[in-house]
């Protein structure tokens, strides 16, 4: 019984006390801004992009896995640092009963190539008289075909005409 009288009491105290804590202290009134400047909400960071796990938005999907790193690229020197799109066969000799090509490189170098040549992309398979062919390996996982052959002639159709 005893109990019971004093948590009563103690209840009692403290809701006399609990009005008088829970009331916020008064906050300062917000003054408006002057003119011709924008309120503080507005003037708050600029959205950023936070990339956070995602794919750069901006990485073009078709040509994904194809092109090799810059860092890879600059590593290698000569026909090995070179794609298969990039070369055009500017002449085939023959040496020593075999052919050997001339290519043509996007920074205007010409390069010599033979018979299993390793290219970034793929291999030299054989060199003709009228261009080579390359076995170029398929950067694609949704492609059945891991190689394809991609014929590089001495001279185009448009040439010929």
């Amino acid at each position: 019984m005893v109990m019971l009288a004093a948590a009563l009491a103690m209840s009692h105290s403290l809701a006399a006390q609990g009005p008088a804590a829970a009331t916020p202290p008064a906050q300062p009134a917000a003054t408006p801004p002057p003119p011709g400047q924008k309120p503080a909400e507005a003037q708050q960071e600029l959205y950023s992009y936070k990339p956070e796990g995602r794919r750069d938005p901006f990485v073009s999907l078709m040509a994904r896995g194809v092109e090799p790193s810059p860092q890879s690229r600059a590593s290698s020197l000569g026909v090995s640092s070179l794609t298969t799109g990039e070369i055009s066969v500017r002449g085939i000799v023959q040496s020593r009963g075999e052919y050997v090509a001339m290519v043509l490189a996007p920074d205007g170098k010409t390069y010599i190539v033979h018979v299993n040549d390793r290219l970034v992309d793929g291999v030299v398979k054989l060199i003709t008289p009228q261009g080579i062919v390359v076995l170029q390996e398929v950067n694609d996982p949704l492609s059945l075909v891991k190689q394809r052959e991609v014929r590089k002639n001495l001279r185009s159709a448009e040439e010929g005409k």
